[in-house]
Parts: structure tokens; C-alpha cells; sequence
């Protein structure tokens, strides 16, 4: 007999599913009564939440009503469905009677932002019922029953006590800010990609450097787009693990409802840390397992070139293709005959198009004349429908003073901009 309102393994005492890494977002596939679709795994939402679904989506949606969801954002609440007794399937891992939320509003799309197709985000949900595992390093997560499973014992590995609060995990930490050690209280977020969010308040000294801050777009919640400045911390420790120079951001108060924010948390942990560990969380117990892993001493690093890209359509492409040559075409006992070389060949292909959403102000790419709305065509001499989004912003992550060449559509005409990845921490005069 099956569980009502939670997911269980019939047989295994464990299931390991792949997932996609995204600007350190976890993308897993989630069966919606027979329709397999992407979900962001996010600790941080309390109710499976689909958007993004379009006529080729065939989900057949039980006992819907009219519902209001809040989320980060500047525009408050937004409108859903919820829907109740729905089939989820993750892996073997089932839940036969599963309420969602159903978001129709076209603007909540993670996915030009992205370069990866996604249709929801779920947490609380899977958490609950499993001892979830995370492996960063090797990309996938394994959900074991809770009655099975044994913590490693390996020195390697530690355990610190996690709060679940209204359904979602925290956890105490440690900061080295304007020079005094802080105790904080995060939220566990493995739906956001950045390393840390910090709320200001200057009674708590939680307030970043005048000297070490830019104004940026800080992302995309369920309730619209994100602004506030971003700073560096000196230390983050958690445990006996230490981080140095960690980014941190400030989102601004108009997209944070401070009514619905847990009173004793100062800030979120994302992505950018999280990624360093792989990690169990044990929800049942409140308790989070992790050690550091690969990415671990990896820098922490900002979008220098201070563009945002989104993936805006397709466009037909004619593209080179060799095939074998061939004497197939050619009768050698008629003088007349003439041979076909079929070696190279072409095709029209669909690929990418990526624009600009975003554009900070301050950046030398504002400065040489880039502008929202432009259609980037090649970056440093390479075709930019044969990169992926991820290889683009790798780019815009490089190092301070790093040339960068730009190729551009804008209202049909094409346009060339060269500039430096600047420091958006210092108020230069841009260089080209």
C-alpha cells in the first residue's frame, strides 16, 4: 500500500538520479503524471511549483483552484492554481498524491537565463521523505530511505545541526565582516546561484563596505526580478571549513517582504558555497552531513563585463557538414559521366540567439555603447549560436583587464565593441 501525500521506494534502499549543473543550480527530471519535465531541486520553496509550460505540455492537472504565491521580487504575490492528487515519479521514487502550484503567467521563465529548459522547482517535498544526498562533484543526488541509511565515519566528513522551519532548512554560520566576526543564520538555498545573501541592518553591523559594494542585478524570483548591491565577506566558516573573500549581496528592501521572513534569519547560503561540498541532508533529524569537495578552492567570481544574457529564440544557420566521399555517382564505363564529390555538403540548422536583459550602468561595456536589447552575434572571434549560455558567462567571468570582443545586432544593423572586463568594485574611467 502506498503512502498518501509523500514519496517512498518500493524496492531500493536507495535511488541515484543525474542531474544538470546550471549556474549552480541542480536541474533533475520530474515525471508529472506521465510527462517527464525539469525541476530545479530548491531547498528554499516549501510547495512544488510549475511554470513555463506550453501546448506540447499535456499534463492532465486534478482539482484545480485559484491560489497566491509570494516570492522574491518587487511585485509581491502572483496568482496560481493548485492542483491536488497528482502522480510525481523522481527515479524509481513515487508520490501518488501530490499537490502543486501552477504558475501561468509567461514572465516567471528561468529558462533563457539559464540555457536549459525548466518547468518547475521542487524541495520541501523530496526532503522530507529521504535522506538527500548531493553530489556536486559527480553530478547527481541520491535519495535513500531514512531507515537504511548510516552517516560515513569518515574523519573527512562533519555534521552540524540544520533547522527546519516551516519547511525549509537552516543554519548557523560564522562571518568576518568590516572586520568583526559575526554569528549568522542562513537560509539553506540551493535554488540560488549565488554564494551568499545577506539583509542589511545596520544595528547587527550586516551593512557592506562604502568602498567595496556595486549596484546589480541580483537575479529572478517568483515575484520578478531581483536588485541590490553586491560586496565580498573576508570569512565565511562553517564548521572547520573556511572561505575567503566570498561574495555576498544585499537584495533591496522593495523585494523583500519582511513580514514573511523567518525573524531570526540574516541572510541565505546558495550555490556558490554549496557547490563546494557534497552533501546529506537529514531533515528528520535536522542534521547536515557535507565535506569539501574539487570545487572547493575554486575562486569566488563576478560578472566583470557586467552584461546578463537570455536566451531569446532560434535562428536558422547554414552550417558545413563533411560526409564521405563517394564514387557512387560516376559510370566509368560512360565517357560522358561526371563524378560528384559529396565530401562537403551543407544544412540549414536551428541555433541559439542570445540577448542582452541586463546591463550594468557603471560597466566600460555601458561605457564603449552596448545596450539592452542587443543581439550578441560572436564573442572574441567565435560564432556565438555554437557556444552554450554557460561558455558565454565563463567569459564574462574572467579576469580584470581582459580584452573582450563583442558582435552585435541591433535594429538589424550589425556593430563591433571591444572592451575591458572591469573591476566593479572601482570607479575607473573605462578603458578600450
Amino acid at each position: 500500500m502506498c503512502a498518501q501525500g509523500g514519496f517512498f521506494l518500493k524496492n531500493d534502499v536507495s535511488q541515484k538520479i543525474s542531474f544538470e549543473f546550471a549556474a549552480n543550480l541542480i536541474i533533475i527530471p520530474v515525471e508529472i503524471n506521465g510527462v517527464e519535465l525539469s525541476f530545479v531541486l530548491d531547498t528554499g520553496v516549501s510547495k512544488p511549483i510549475l511554470f513555463n509550460l506550453n501546448e506540447n505540455d499535456s499534463l492532465d492537472l486534478k482539482n484545480t483552484k485559484t491560489f497566491f504565491l509570494h516570492g522574491l521580487g518587487a511585485d509581491g504575490k502572483i496568482e496560481a492554481l493548485k492542483s491536488s492528487h497528482n502522480k510525481l515519479k523522481i527515479g524509481d521514487a513515487l508520490d501518488h498524491n501530490q499537490d502543486l502550484y501552477v504558475v501561468f503567467d509567461t514572465s516567471i521563465n528561468f529558462t533563457p537565463r539559464l540555457g536549459i529548459v525548466v518547468h518547475g522547482i521542487i524541495g520541501y517535498d523530496v526532503f522530507k521523505d529521504f535522506i538527500v544526498e548531493i553530489n556536486y562533484s559527480s553530478k547527481f543526488i541520491r535519495l535513500h530511505k531514512p531507515e537504511a541509511f548510516k552517516p560515513k565515519k569518515s574523519k573527512k566528513w562533519k555534521t552540524i545541526p540544520i533547522e527546519i522551519h516551516k519547511k525549509k532548512p537552516y543554519l548557523d554560520a560564522d562571518i568576518i565582516l568590516n572586520n568583526e566576526e559575526q554569528d549568522v543564520k542562513l537560509l539553506i538555498d540551493t535554488g540560488s546561484s549565488d554564494a551568499l545573501w545577506l539583509f542589511e541592518d545596520k544595528k547587527q553591523g550586516l551593512v557592506p563596505n562604502d568602498s567595496l559594494f556595486f549596484i546589480d542585478y541580483l537575479g529572478k524570483g517568483l515575484s520578478g526580478s531581483v536588485y541590490g548591491k553586491r560586496s565580498k565577506v573576508s570569512n565565511f566558516r562553517l564548521n572547520d571549513f573556511s572561505l575567503d573573500n566570498v561574495n555576498v549581496a544585499y537584495p533591496d528592501s522593495v523585494s523583500i517582504d519582511v513580514n514573511r521572513i523567518y525573524k531570526d534569519r540574516n541572510g541565505s547560503v546558495g550555490g556558490d558555497v554549496l557547490k563546494r561540498f557534497n552533501l546529506f541532508f537529514d531533515y528528520k533529524n535536522e542534521r547536515l552531513h557535507f565535506k569539501k569537495n574539487g570545487y572547493f578552492k575554486k575562486p569566488f567570481t563576478y560578472n566583470n563585463s557586467g552584461i546578463v544574457l537570455e536566451h531569446n529564440g532560434t535562428m536558422f544557420v547554414k552550417e558545413q557538414i563533411n560526409l564521405p566521399k563517394s564514387d557512387d555517382y560516376r559510370d566509368d564505363n560512360n565517357i560522358n559521366s561526371i563524378k560528384v564529390d559529396l565530401s562537403i555538403s551543407h544544412r540549414m540548422v536551428l541555433k541559439p540567439i542570445y540577448r542582452v536583459v541586463e546591463l550594468r550602468k557603471s560597466s566600460n561595456a555601458y561605457a564603449v555603447g552596448l545596450r539592452v536589447d542587443d543581439i550578441l552575434l560572436s564573442v572574441n572571434g567565435k560564432e556565438v549560436y555554437d557556444l552554450k549560455l554557460a561558455e558565454i558567462n565563463e567569459v564574462f567571468h574572467g579576469k580584470t583587464g581582459k580584452n573582450v570582443w563583442l558582435k552585435i545586432e541591433r535594429y538589424g544593423k550589425t556593430m563591433f565593441f571591444k572592451f575591458k572586463l572591469d573591476n566593479a568594485f572601482k570607479k575607473n574611467k573605462p578603458s578600450n
